[in-house]
């Protein structure tokens, strides 16, 4: 079984690699502050107690006030996987991260997917558009006030 890294762990792992880079943490995960993911992404990617070659899945959160999108990592040589936050900006108009398309291509359709369905833009994204509803569709469904 993969071990998950403590968040503490992560945090301090992540604070190595580009410091004042973690926002918060918890028992499970890392809190990252968004303008600094792009190289924290390189870091946990590239280094050699990290080795997160791979990314496993881009999830978008909806919270009262906030919308968040959550990265889990893995690393098949070293068997271990971290969880990593990105909270997008603040309040609910207009969420939006940095893309890591350029550091894992796989994360290309996790991304327009949650981009599609809960409207959180990923700044840099190669082809950022919708992939399962129609371009004009109006909103998007995941989204806690989408009927209202």
């Amino acid at each position: 079984m993969t071990a998950l890294i403590p968040g503490e762990r992560i945090a301090s792992m992540i604070a190595s690699i580009v410091p004042g880079a973690v926002a918060a943490q918890d028992r499970g995960a890392a809190w990252i502050r968004a303008e600094t993911w792009p190289a924290v992404a390189r870091g946990l990617r590239d280094g050699e107690e990290t080795d997160f070659k791979f990314l496993s899945a881009v999830t978008g959160v909806d919270y009262i006030d906030h919308y968040e999108v959550v990265y889990h990592l893995t690393s098949f040589r070293l068997n271990h996987r971290a969880v990593v936050k990105v909270r997008c900006g603040e309040g609910r108009e207009e969420p939006a991260v940095p893309s890591c398309v350029p550091v894992w291509r796989g994360a290309d359709l996790q991304e327009r997917e949650v981009y599609d369905l809960m409207g959180i833009r990923f700044d840099g994204h190669p082809n950022l558009k919708r992939v399962m509803l129609w371009e004009g569709f109006p909103g998007h469904p995941h989204r806690k006030d989408f009927l209202r």
